[in-house]
């Protein structure tokens, strides 16, 4: 089951964003996230925050289109971003695309990038769209959706990332580490269809730059 989740940073839609939702069996957006819904002319069925980023008649317009408002106060411990990930997963989906999760507040996406390396979301796959770009966590291993020419970068997340091999990059890791902060991984070059990155500890941020 593939959630589609709208966050309130800034949309770049991805080329095939029309195919993506088509995909899709639950849309969540998370407090102004909303707001790209009602410019796309989509009806979310569970919106989840604060509410301090829409309007009144903008809730309202959105729970007339069907969505259910999970609302929580604006002193809370969680980011709307991180509740709706809770909320999408409570409501039984194994994949979730965020869209909107980047851009605007570096503060928000730097968060919104570490939530898919937190425990409680080790089970359930969350890939960011942003454009061209898509950017999700490798742990233990991952066949790379990409293809020769096009770009990977593989940065440590929570500590050093140990036991690195890739196949089907033009410059491969044979068991090495990535220590939290190295800029090796940055800008690889996919080299054969189809590559490979495993790890024996440690998480990776994997971005690929997919051409048009």
């Amino acid at each position: 089951m593939l959630a589609i989740l709208f966050a309130n940073g800034e949309f770049v839609p991805p080329p095939d964003l029309d195919q993506r939702l088509a995909a899709a069996q639950l849309l969540v957006a998370a407090d102004g996230g909303g707001r790209h819904c009602l410019r796309l002319g989509l009806a979310p069925q569970l919106l989840v925050g604060d509410m301090d980023s829409l309007s009144l008649a903008e809730q309202a317009e959105l729970q007339a289109r069907g969505a259910k408002l999970l609302r929580y106060p604006a002193d809370k411990d969680q980011t709307d971003l991180e509740l709706a990930l809770a909320a999408a997963r409570e409501a039984g989906v194994n994949e979730i695309i965020v869209l909107a999760g980047l851009g605007g507040r570096w503060d928000h996406s730097l968060a919104n990038l570490l939530l898919a390396a937190q425990a409680q979301f080790a089970d359930l796959p969350i890939v960011f769209l942003h454009g061209g770009q898509r950017l999700f966590t490798i742990r233990a291993a991952a066949e790379l959706d990409a293809k020769p020419g096009e770009r990977v970068s593989l940065l440590p997340l929570a500590g050093d990332a140990e036991g690195v091999r890739t196949q089907g990059l033009t410059y491969p890791l044979a068991g090495e580490t990535l220590p939290l902060g190295s800029s090796r991984g940055v800008s690889n070059v996919v080299a054969e269809p189809n590559p490979r990155v495993e790890l024996a500890r440690g998480i990776l941020l994997c971005i690929i730059q997919h051409r048009s």
